[in-house]
């Protein structure tokens, strides 16, 4: 299986649970540090050639609007769930904006959902 690479940008700096879920399925991750993180989501997602980004904020849309304001990411924002988010990659998104959801879980099914769509 070819390594699947994810940023994740986190307005509070977070993000570290989710990061666990992606390695936990055989992902790759870069964890922006530093508070408002999620505003740097697409410059370090174009540096890494990431095949997908996540941006936490209170709404879920700051850094996902200008990942793909900036780099025509196709961004999808306001989710609250990870079924939002696996229904999101299965619908071709590959910038997924979430309310405040540091939880391994998301991470772990974004992958899985990624891999099942793009490398199986």
């Amino acid at each position: 299986m070819a390594d699947v690479k994810v940023v994740i940008g986190d307005r509070l700096g977070k993000g570290q649970k989710v990061g666990m879920g992606v390695e936990a399925a055989g992902g790759s991750v870069t964890v922006i540090p530093g508070m408002a993180a999620d505003m740097k989501l697409g410059d370090i997602m174009k540096q890494e050639e990431a095949d997908f980004g996540i941006s936490f904020c209170g709404s879920g849309g700051a850094g996902a609007i200008t990942a793909q304001n900036k780099y025509g990411y196709k961004a999808k924002y306001g989710m609250r769930s990870v079924e939002e988010g696996v229904t999101a990659i299965n619908e071709g998104y590959n910038v997924l904006g979430f309310g405040f959801m540091d939880q391994e879980e998301l991470g772990k099914k974004l992958v899985e959902a990624f891999v099942k769509k793009y490398r199986s």
